[in-house]
């Protein structure tokens, strides 16, 4: 998480569940809507979940990659009858997604304690 991303998160009294992804996995908030959207539509294609977020393809598939490299997006290969194959993508579960988040949030608050107590002004 970067400074201004925790200042945002600790600023923010009552975050949403978009606003603490975004924030503790260093995503953006297009990239957190189509983890959502492929938790109500799991299995989605890059182009069928372009469509339902009105964005460009080459736009989702960055998004996809970029959640697939958080562990929050699986991506399976299907192959089509007519011949050739498609990617299907589907959310980590939410529970999963939550366990995740309190993972990197308790790292994050112990890196925190690690800096007040290892803090010595006479070694500044």
């Amino acid at each position: 998480m970067s400074d201004s991303e925790i200042e945002d998160l600790v600023g923010d009294t009552s975050p949403s569940f978009e606003h603490v992804l975004s924030c503790v996995f260093g995503v953006r908030d297009h990239e957190s809507r189509a983890y959502l959207e492929l938790l109500e539509y799991p299995g989605s294609t890059v182009a069928e979940l372009a469509d339902a977020l009105d964005r460009d393809r080459s736009n989702v598939n960055r998004s996809l990659s970029t959640l697939r490299e958080k562990g929050l997006v699986e991506r399976r290969r299907r192959l089509l009858d007519s011949g050739g194959y498609v990617y299907q993508y589907t959310a980590i579960p939410v529970p999963e997604a939550k366990r995740r988040l309190h993972d990197a949030l308790d790292e994050w608050v112990a890196d925190v304690h690690d800096a007040i107590d290892g803090f010595d002004p006479d070694e500044r």
